[in-house]
């Protein structure tokens, strides 16, 4: 199973991916807001989401699972 995890700590502002959907090595997959910078997150691996481990609004932390891939 591919991880798709943070590179940093914010706050999750945008999910841009759902389960089912196909995403490609770069393709960014959430946007972190961090001291009022939107920081994209981007798929090392492409893949398909298996599931999302976060929701818009919640804070994560470095190295935090954002959402699996299959």
């Amino acid at each position: 199973m591919k991880q798709v995890k943070t590179n940093m700590a914010g706050n999750v502002w945008k999910i841009q991916v759902g389960v089912g959907d196909e995403v490609t090595a770069g393709q960014e997959v959430v946007i972190l807001e961090s001291m009022k910078m939107e920081i994209p997150i981007t798929a090392e691996e492409s893949g398909v989401v298996d599931e999302l481990k976060v929701e818009e609004g919640s804070f994560v932390n470095e190295d935090d699972v954002l959402l699996t891939l299959k």
